[in-house]
């Protein structure tokens, strides 16, 4: 796949028809619940949907007919998203995905302003496709959702950029201050990639957050502007010392606060994602190069043996 096209990301004929099977099990999975599915993450970003997990996100109306049991319900309304795991063999050859499961409420909610953590505004600001959508009716009223998401997609890069302002320098080019912005939302999370996967993103995105970000420049504080000169395109802000403490101690606060509801979410996912240990080795492998080996115990009894496994790999550096 070539660089992404500004706003929302489309996906090639020959990449949407290799995904048709899997969506089509993720709709009957959930049913009439579904009202969008986005794709986004590495797959995405080179194309090849059968290399690794797929990344989806499947937006549902509401989680009581999303054909889940009432313990996963419940679950996904207490802490969105559900983490599950679906695969279709086709043509001899097997595709595999993760996909999560929120409403279309929460998924609203988590990218304003008025949520502190940064799990959904700090992922749905990048690159993603629109894959499925539920059938528009013009007659309705409703918009489409295509626009819908560019709408999120504002919402979300108005508060990462609005939170981040403060401890990025006061001027520069806007892919530094995507790069940053970026960096802090994934500080707050147990992340297995390594320091330099914004700044890949940052530059695999470059079009996109030009685009994105002279679409939000009027609504974001402390006087930021925008200005056009030989390297391109550069912002600028008067960011008052006051706001700047403000916002050290909220990261901060945030950093804690999200890697605890990211551990909470792990341990949620070993009850809905098949494999999901299996999975979550195969990913610190894949990043850090070392063997990660699952005790029989943990394999047994998790919530009992999962605590201490976790912490002994975030203490060899896996995940931070």
């Amino acid at each position: 796949m070539t660089s992404p096209v500004v706003d929302v990301t489309q996906v090639e004929p020959a990449g949407q028809q290799a995904l048709a099977p899997l969506l089509a099990v993720l709709r009957e999975r959930h049913g009439d619940a579904v009202v969008a599915i986005i794709l986004y993450g590495s797959c995405l970003r080179s194309g090849d949907f059968h290399d690794g997990l797929v990344d989806l996100y499947v937006i549902v109306s509401g989680y009581r007919h999303s054909g889940q049991s009432a313990g996963r319900t419940l679950a996904n309304w207490l802490l969105p998203p559900n983490v599950y795991y679906a695969e279709v063999a086709e043509q001899g050859r097997t595709l595999r995905c993760k996909y999560a499961v929120v409403s279309r409420a929460d998924f609203q909610r988590g990218l304003s302003p008025r949520t502190f953590e940064s799990y959904f505004w700090g992922r749905f600001c990048q690159p993603v496709a629109l894959v499925h959508a539920r059938e528009h009716d013009a007659r309705s009223g409703a918009p489409d959702y295509s626009d819908l998401l560019r709408a999120d997609q504002e919402l979300a890069a108005t508060t990462l950029l609005s939170r981040a302002l403060p401890l990025v320098p006061p001027a520069g080019p806007v892919s530094d201050l995507w790069r940053q912005s970026l960096a802090l939302s994934y500080g707050t999370e147990l992340r297995a990639e390594q320091g330099g996967r914004t700044r890949e993103l940052a530059a695999w995105g470059e079009p996109f957050y030009r685009d994105l970000t002279q679409r939000v420049a009027a609504r974001l504080p402390h006087g930021f502007r925008l200005v056009e000169d030989a390297t391109g395109l550069c912002y600028a802000a008067t960011i008052p010392p006051g706001a700047r403490l403000r916002a050290r101690i909220a990261w901060r606060l945030r950093g804690v606060h999200g890697k605890v509801r990211s551990l909470l979410r792990l341990t949620k996912a070993l009850f809905t994602f098949a494999g999901g240990l299996d999975y979550l080795a195969w990913k610190l492998e894949r990043h850090s190069g070392q063997p990660v080996l699952i005790p029989d115990k943990v394999r047994r009894h998790p919530l009992v043996y999962g605590w201490a496994f976790f912490w002994r790999l975030h203490r060899r550096g896996l995940f931070k």
